[in-house]
């Protein structure tokens, strides 16, 4: 099992993004030091719920920081942008890193940065197939063309550079809805598993998975299929519980589970098209007992509990956890050192 860390800049109340940038920043450069095998970077737009609008200008700063962590975009949200400069900015992030960029990818779903952008949510998913295939081919085909409906190239083009991986950095598809599992499935492309789903789902995703690949030829054996979790282990369990009631207090669930994040289409109020398995999930208010957090979606507890939560996350057919250790839970920077700390200290050396 490999171990990795989710990072989405949160902004909480009387932070500024530069604090938001240092104080994450310093986890990054602990990570390294600890053993961790890599990072992952989110993107958001135009709210203070992630502050990193560019990942690969994020990660080209990690890569000066680092000689070794592995380096995630989670995710790119390919919509959003041209294919041909992500093809470039991966590409020289690829480069610069020494062959250590991983690249999440995922079509979207929040509903106001389509609509700043002057995007129709609808299209996303015909614009997320354009763009993944543009990128591939502009690092494995020379020259390449490309005509489509959104997208196309004028002149057969050559990307100047071409990434140190080969064929090329590895891909990983942001998978929420059963449809994009097997989708995706069936080309050979890892999942990212939904950090919001209960262990039953996240197991039924690696199950479809492995079975879709299978059945279309795919070569699965070596494929990194990654769990995002929420984690965080205390010395007993008993403060864990209670850690976890603390943090679930002082958390505004209405900062994530909102209109703005819901992939609604503003023309009928309902789910966009294409995205019908999201209707009312992030209209809810995400409301879930601490109970069923404790049993059912987070990986949490004392070291004996946690690594067998990951032993059990092993089975189900992934390889490595990405590990959110509060994105969305203001710790002290201290605090959070010690939880990093401990994690690597008495859970990680069960795996390696």
């Amino acid at each position: 099992m490999k171990f990795s860390t989710f990072h989405l800049f949160h902004q909480f109340a009387g932070q500024t993004a530069r604090e938001v940038y240092d104080y994450q920043l310093e986890v990054v450069e602990l990570l390294e030091e600890l053993g961790f095998d890599g990072v992952w970077i989110a993107e958001h737009h135009f709210r203070d719920y992630g502050v990193v609008p560019n990942v690969f200008t994020l990660l080209s700063n990690l890569a000066a920081r680092t000689e070794r962590l592995r380096l995630g975009t989670g995710i790119v949200v390919l919509p959003l942008h041209n294919p041909i400069h992500v093809a470039e900015e991966a590409a020289m992030v690829d480069l610069l890193s020494g062959g250590r960029l991983q690249l999440g990818i995922g079509r979207g779903y929040q509903s106001a940065e389509f609509e700043n952008f002057g995007l129709d949510l609808a299209e996303a998913r015909d614009r997320f197939d354009e763009c993944l295939d543009m990128i591939v081919g502009l690092w494995t085909q020379e020259p390449f063309e490309y005509k489509g409906r959104f997208h196309k190239t004028t002149h057969p083009l050559t990307l100047m550079p071409k990434p140190v991986q080969r064929p090329h950095p590895p891909l990983h598809v942001a998978a929420v809805s059963p449809e994009t599992v097997e989708r995706y499935a069936a080309r050979g492309l890892p999942i990212l598993a939904d950090p919001a789903a209960p262990f039953k789902k996240i197991a039924e995703a690696a199950r479809t998975w492995h079975a879709t690949a299978a059945a279309h030829g795919v070569d699965t054996a070596g494929a990194e299929l990654v769990a995002s979790r929420s984690v965080y282990v205390a010395p007993t369990a008993e403060q864990a519980r209670a850690d976890q009631a603390r943090f679930e207090a002082g958390f505004d669930r209405s900062r994530i589970f909102n209109a703005a994040s819901a992939p609604i289409d503003p023309a009928t109020g309902r789910a966009a098209k294409g995205f019908e398995f999201y209707q009312d999930r992030y209209l809810k208010g995400g409301s879930v007992d601490n109970e069923f957090r404790w049993n059912q979606l987070e990986v949490i507890g004392d070291p004996e509990r946690v690594i067998g939560q990951i032993a059990a996350i092993r089975e189900m057919g992934f390889t490595n956890l990405m590990c959110d250790f509060g994105s969305t839970r203001p710790l002290p920077l201290d605090e959070m050192r010690r939880v990093l700390r401990f994690f690597a200290a008495e859970v990680m050396p069960a795996f390696r």
